[in-house]
């Protein structure tokens, strides 16, 4: 082994450990945290009910409700998190990430044994709006991951997402149809991202300033439409006030206890991340185009030496981004209000950005960081109620906060595709 191999493998042992230390202090302040804070805070005989059944028209048959002593089982959430950070010092987990995960749950379920104390929260419903909620963020996740691995960033999905919600509902107010909404928002996203493919690869602008030029153009362009156009009640009734997607039941499946309200009695545009999500993991790691992309993404020279065309493959990737990031703008307005407002996707395309490094440019990995952000999003509308006064702003924080501990390395280094936001030059 050289000198230069044997300093890396020092180096990389330091950062182990350092990272195992960090981890494990983490764990323990978590486990501190449930008992100082929760468990002490609770009194003996005090209950704790989690709704188990959905609080709308269901399939699904009714269950009890899950109910259980609060104190104890905060003593126990708490002594499990203890142990994990115990191990972690001495031992250390392989997968920290997962490690991670699992407490974080376990604080999250504290807090809400916690505040639900005495009262009855409804634990399916704040899942089935955790789904609901995380399907822009996860679009928009999936639109980062097929531009990114061909090596385009596309921070233009903010504005692709605006747009495409814009004109879904037009369209589907002056026809009729939400299908016929939906898919002029996926061409709008695809016609959007094709126009940064011809900014970012034909002409080689820098895609940060290409990507946020679309976005400044998206956002002008849209406040121009609903001030001009939509401040009369009867354009705005024409054109801006459609129906949505109702829910969908899928037989059998809708019927299962807890999942089938959760997963099974959604809109459509649930069911089409979902299609998305699988379609994505499947092309991106077990065809022969998403090789090629993942090639072009990591070595764009290598793979046009074997003949692989570069510019053709980005091309495709980037407007297929710009479509999926149309669907997700869909859901704003088609698919969950019905109408259009200025800046109504509240910065959900950069969020997904976020949740595309948080899943480390891979399909599952983003749908889980988007599920994460989404019940953030739910909880902290939840917590009003059994907790009146409480700072939503505090629970809003949290997966920001996350992000960054991932963004600083701390979970594990999240690599970029190597030649990410590189313009390819061909010789």
């Amino acid at each position: 082994m050289s000198v230069a191999a044997a300093s890396q493998k020092l180096i990389l042992s330091t950062s182990e450990k350092r990272r195992r230390t960090i981890f494990g202090v983490i764990f323990l302040l978590v486990g501190i945290l449930i008992i100082w804070f929760f468990a002490f805070e609770s009194k003996p005989g005090q209950l704790t009910t989690f709704g188990m059944n959905p609080g709308f028209a269901s399939n699904a048959p009714t269950i009890p409700d899950l109910i259980f002593p609060t104190q104890p089982v905060l003593y126990a959430l708490g002594l499990i998190a203890l142990f994990m950070g115990g191990w972690q010092l001495a031992r250390g987990y392989k997968s920290i990430g997962a490690m991670f995960g699992i407490v974080f749950g376990l604080f999250v379920l504290a807090f809400l044994a916690w505040a639900a104390r005495d009262k009855s929260f409804n634990m399916v419903g704040m899942l089935q709006a955790t789904l609901v909620r995380a399907t822009p963020i996860a679009l928009g996740a999936f639109s980062g991951v097929i531009a990114e691995r061909a090596a385009v960033i596309n921070i233009a999905i903010e504005g692709m997402m605006l747009a495409a919600a814009l004109v879904s509902v037009v369209v589907a107010s002056a026809t009729g149809s939400l299908w016929l909404g939906m898919v002029a928002g996926i061409i709008t996203g695809g016609v959007l991202g094709l126009l940064h493919g011809v900014m970012a690869i034909q002409f080689k602008v820098d895609q940060i300033i290409s990507g946020t030029a679309i976005n400044i153009l998206a956002t002008g362009i849209t406040g121009f439409v609903v001030k001009r156009f939509f401040i009369d009640p009867n354009i705005n009734d024409k054109f801006n006030h459609s129906q949505i997607f109702p829910p969908i039941q899928i037989p059998v499946l809708s019927a299962i206890p807890v999942i089938g309200p959760i997963l099974f009695s959604v809109n459509v545009l649930p069911y089409l991340m979902f299609i998305v999500l699988i379609a994505l993991h499947i092309t991106l790691f077990y065809t022969r185009w998403g090789l090629r992309t993942i090639a072009v993404g990591e070595h764009p020279k290598a793979a046009d030496t074997l003949g692989v065309n570069v510019f053709k493959i980005r091309y495709i990737n980037i407007t297929l981004s710009g479509m999926i990031a149309g669907l997700g703008g869909a859901y704003f307005t088609i698919g969950r209000v019905g109408q259009f407002d200025e800046a109504m996707t509240a910065g959900r395309g950069f969020i997904g950005l976020a949740a595309m490094i948080f899943g480390k440019w891979t399909p599952i990995g983003s749908l889980g960081a988007s599920l994460l952000f989404g019940f953030a999003d739910s909880f902290q509308q939840k917590i009003q109620i059994l907790i009146p006064g409480f700072p939503s702003e505090f629970l809003l924080m949290a997966p920001y906060i996350i992000t960054m501990i991932v963004l600083a390395g701390v979970v594990g280094r999240a690599i970029a595709p190597a030649a990410d936001g590189i313009p390819y030059e061909k010789d």
